[in-house]
């Protein structure tokens, strides 16, 4: 059998084979880390481990996994450490990450999980869940109570399972027993994602202990940050290529793009780590590098995304050697920026020219329906705000039309060939029963811009914008896929 990675194969590292410049053992930790995947290995966590390589301190990173136990059966008997494989045009790059000091499963053991939490020595609680997994009402600004995580925990606050439940339990603890409160960082793609998860940790708290929730209001900081590395999920050949990189075995690494960017509203109650020291910016609004990103970056992906899918194109990097879709993709890149205010710092076209070069990475294996997955999470930020503000203001409107045509047409759940496959949204149910009787374009477009809180209502009334949306859905229904990208050619 394969040795494993641990402590003791540090020191024998193969050349070329970055390892962690401290001895993380040496280091205590002060952050809780919330969804210890592929995502947070590849960011947050490369993040810490230069900032401990910079300037030390207890600062290392004890995670909490809500559902599953995998990633606590892959880290603990690694002593924490993992392999990250940036994969480049010019090569790979393997380094082994030392920032993580512990797992602990949450279904298996919410005691320990919530002793992280209360612990004195926890400054910081940094999250990565995915939007669905917080339950919480942006327009309302409160908790979904009918969310499953969010009932169980206001009927057992005590004994949460839901990243809210657990992190007001975790404050309660805390002010109980007279410790400083921790600073919440979201680290998923929402936007103004700190003030999004005070306000679900504040309304949650209110429906427990109003005193508790005035505490926290008071107490409680909640950065915002804009978050980006694109991250596929691991695969066999990722650990295949991981153990022939470092000669152990590793069963949570993770492959990565070069690029990396974190943006950070520098307010912390209890101190932070030396994130620049990995590259992280602190500024005092985040919010305008996040409506970037959030528009082109990720907007693009979702366009590419059901057209590439849809189209027969697994990853990414294929839908960039398909010439039509390639040229729908920098349409789109433009018609996002022109919905952008100038930022200082940054030039659109040079950061639209970036993303096109991220995107054609041949050594990126980023697949198109993980990209689609959670849509009606992803669209109103990456899609509809943006196609709002174009029509508001004259702009093309079309490119984000195709878009929703797309993810409508996906809504479907059929490929051209007849395939089915799921959704994974949310609201899946609810999609379904939307367009399963309908028989026209023009009732599924209506019928899916009258999901619940899903449209502006000044988007799904406006009748150019539906006409549009009709028109193109109307091309991939009667047609196909690849048709409708083709037709896309004689409005660019």
């Amino acid at each position: 059998m394969s040795r494993r990675l641990d402590r003791n194969a540090l020191t024998g590292l193969p050349p070329g084979v970055i390892g962690p410049a401290y001895t993380p053992a040496d280091h205590g930790a002060g952050i809780v880390h919330i969804g210890v995947g592929a995502f947070h290995r590849a960011h947050q966590a490369v993040y810490t481990d230069a900032a401990l390589a910079s300037e030390g301190g207890d600062w290392r990173i004890d995670g909490i996994s809500l559902r599953s136990t995998a990633i606590a059966d892959a880290l603990n008997p690694q002593d924490g450490l993992f392999t990250v494989i940036e994969r480049g045009g010019d090569g790979d790059l393997a380094r082994v990450i030392g920032s993580i000091r512990h797992v602990v499963a949450a279904s298996q053991d919410i005691g320990a999980a919530l002793a992280l939490l209360a612990a004195p020595r926890t400054r910081i609680v940094s999250i990565t869940v995915t939007e669905k997994a917080y339950g919480i009402d942006r327009a309302q600004a409160q908790v979904e109570p009918g969310h499953p995580a969010i009932a169980n925990d206001l009927a057992s606050p005590l004994k949460p399972t839901g990243v809210i439940g657990m992190i007001v339990e975790g404050l309660r603890q805390r002010r109980e027993r007279g410790i400083a409160p921790f600073s919440v960082l979201c680290c998923d793609n929402l936007p103004e994602n700190g003030g999004l998860v005070r306000a679900g940790v504040l309304d949650f708290a209110r429906r427990v202990d109003a005193s508790l929730a005035e505490w926290i209001g008071e107490k409680v900081a909640f950065p915002s940050t804009m978050v980006d590395r694109i991250t596929p999920a691991p695969t066999a050949e990722t650990l295949a290529d991981t153990e022939r990189f470092i000669g152990v075995v590793d069963k949570a690494a993770v492959e990565t793009e070069p690029f990396s960017q974190w943006v950070i509203e520098d307010r912390f109650a209890g101190g932070r780590p030396a994130w620049e020291a990995g590259g992280a910016i602190f500024v005092r609004d985040v919010a305008p590098y996040e409506t970037m990103k959030l528009r082109m970056l990720n907007g693009t992906h979702s366009m590419l995304a059901y057209a590439g899918f849809l189209s027969g194109h697994r990853y990414v990097r294929e839908v960039m050697r398909d010439a039509a879709l390639t040229r729908l993709v920098r349409r789109h890149l433009g018609a996002a920026a022109a919905t952008l205010e100038p930022l200082a710092g940054i030039d659109l076209a040079e950061y639209a020219e970036a993303l096109m070069n991220r995107f054609s990475n041949p050594a990126i294996a980023h697949e198109t329906y993980q990209i689609a997955m959670d849509g009606t999470e992803k669209l109103p930020q990456r899609i509809l705000t943006p196609a709002l503000h174009a029509l508001r203001n004259g702009q093309d409107i079309r490119p984000f039309a195709f878009t929703v045509a797309a993810w409508m047409r996906y809504c479907i759940g059929k490929a051209d060939d007849g395939t089915s496959f799921s959704l994974r949204d949310p609201r899946e149910d609810a999609i379904h029963a939307a367009v399963q009787v309908q028989r026209e374009p023009s009732g599924i477009v209506h019928a899916l811009s009258a999901l619940p809180g899903l449209f502006p209502a000044e988007l799904a009334g406006n009748e150019h914008w539906n006409g549009l949306v009709s028109e193109i859905l109307t091309t991939m229904l009667e047609r196909n896929m690849v048709a409708a990208i083709a037709a896309e050619a004689e409005y660019l």
